[in-house]
């Protein structure tokens, strides 16, 4: 499970009405990442995109090891 600060998490009806000002706290990393909260049920995840790439690119390479420990069984 994710751990977060208070901060970061926002409603959608939040992220509707303040969706500039948001995703310049996350494009600038005043903030990480924002959670956002729909019907008290966490549903998406607002990353910037240095970010996301780190993300994308450390599954790349855990797939790659996955694969590779399946080849070698």
């Amino acid at each position: 499970m994710a751990t977060f600060n208070s901060d970061e998490i926002y409603t959608a009806t939040e992220v509707v009405r303040n969706f500039s000002s948001i995703l310049k706290s996350v494009k600038t990393k005043e903030k990480k990442r924002v959670f956002i909260v729909k019907n008290n049920k966490f549903e998406a995840v607002l990353l910037n995109m240095d970010e996301y790439e780190k993300l994308s690119d450390a599954f790349d390479i855990l797939q790659k090891l996955y694969k590779k420990t399946k080849e070698t069984k």
